[in-house]
């Protein structure tokens, strides 16, 4: 009986290693949705192993209002579904910058304020990889605010993301 559940757990972990599957070296494209006024991100992955990579996503905000810029980095593992369809989870964190331009309320003018924000992130998505060099992905990462100078430290993060494979 030892035999048979040593057995069948080993094939059990073979058959998981076995849907390990070879992620694309190199994959550069832009991550679009919004948290705390980030539109767009430069996205840059990069395998490290079979089923781990990094992310880096820089996003940047200039409109009349305030001006922002953010890096990302990320850990991620990565699990195939079926196919081309994986799922993801990871972990990072990065620093931002912002600065608000100064704006007026009934007629008296306030000085705009900046800060240097440094935050802790996860990431849960999933994606989908076609035959041609094109990832599609749907995430979420929630983000952790330390010293951003407002009281508001959580930023949930929705964002689809479309990168070239090489």
């Amino acid at each position: 009986m030892k035999k048979l559940l040593f057995t069948a757990f080993m094939l059990l972990g073979f058959a998981f290693n076995a849907q390990s599957q070879n992620l694309s070296k190199n994959a550069l494209g832009l991550r679009l949705g919004d948290n705390d006024g980030f539109g767009g991100e430069l996205s840059y992955q990069r395998a490290i192993s079979s089923d781990t990579r990094l992310e880096f996503d820089l996003g940047w905000r200039n409109n009349k209002d305030y001006d922002a810029i953010k890096l990302a980095a990320l850990h991620q593992w990565v699990w195939n579904i079926d196919g081309g369809f994986n799922w993801y989870a990871g972990v990072g964190g990065g620093l931002g910058s912002w600065k608000a331009d100064s704006f007026y309320v009934n007629g008296v003018k306030y000085s705009g304020d900046s800060n240097t924000v440094l935050f802790a992130a996860g990431d849960v998505g999933i994606e989908y990889n076609f035959d041609i060099p094109l990832q599609l992905s749907l995430d979420f990462r929630p983000e952790f605010y330390f010293s951003d100078g407002i009281k508001d430290d959580f930023g949930p993060d929705i964002a689809l993301g479309i990168r070239y494979k090489f």
